[in-house]
């Protein structure tokens, strides 16, 4: 399961306070990611494993405000959290084409780009973040021949571990077979997500 794991997405109403937090507390500084022309937004990433990292998204002020809001519920924070994660796919077209099992979990394939400090510009495919209900069923990121963002993120933290809760865990586990994924589910009053990160702090749970 861990191997499916793209990226876990970490939203925050201020990424530079977040970065200083997360630093405190995983022993590892995030560096800056780049920012998400016309969505009003930018991150800085830590990575967790050959292909997998840890996105800490929030508001680009450097921006104009965007005429949506913005993804993963940003603009109602006010405390950071594990808003959602990324699976790794490929051919998102066909997996979220009208007809097919998962479709109505993906919503449409979009597209994004951001340039990163040295002037590198990585493109991806994805499916619809907004179509993730509660977080807990992860979109779908293709990064096509991009190189992958945790190659040039700052070591040393490892996702070793990733689960849900859930009022309805029954429900969940299906969307999660739909998508053949296997990730545990315990149920709770709320939906959350819990990730175990091995850092050289020690093991610390960000949820």
């Amino acid at each position: 399961m861990i191997a499916r794991v793209d990226h876990l997405v970490y939203a925050t109403p201020d990424v530079d306070d977040t970065v200083e937090d997360l630093a405190t507390r995983l022993g590892v500084r995030a560096a800056v990611g780049g920012r998400h022309e016309g969505r009003g937004t930018r991150n800085a990433l830590i990575a967790l494993g050959p292909r997998s990292y840890l996105e800490i998204i929030g508001p680009d002020s450097s921006q104009p405000t965007p005429s949506r809001p913005r993804w993963f519920g940003i603009d109602e924070l006010n405390r950071p959290r594990l808003a959602t994660w990324a699976a790794n796919a490929t051919d998102l077209h066909a997996l979220a084409a009208p007809g097919s099992k998962a479709a109505a979990l993906l919503g449409a394939v979009v597209s994004g780009s951001r340039t990163r400090p040295d002037g590198v510009i990585l493109r991806w495919t994805l499916t619809d973040p907004i179509m993730a209900p509660g977080g807990i069923v992860p979109f779908l990121i293709d990064w096509g021949s991009s190189p992958h963002p945790a190659v040039s993120a700052p070591q040393g933290v490892m996702l070793v571990d990733l689960r849900a809760e859930h009022p309805n865990p029954a429900a969940v586990l299906t969307a999660f077979r739909m998508l053949a994924l296997d990730l545990a589910v315990a149920p709770s009053a709320a939906p959350a997500l819990v990730a175990i990160l091995n850092t050289p702090a020690g093991d610390v749970e960000l949820r």
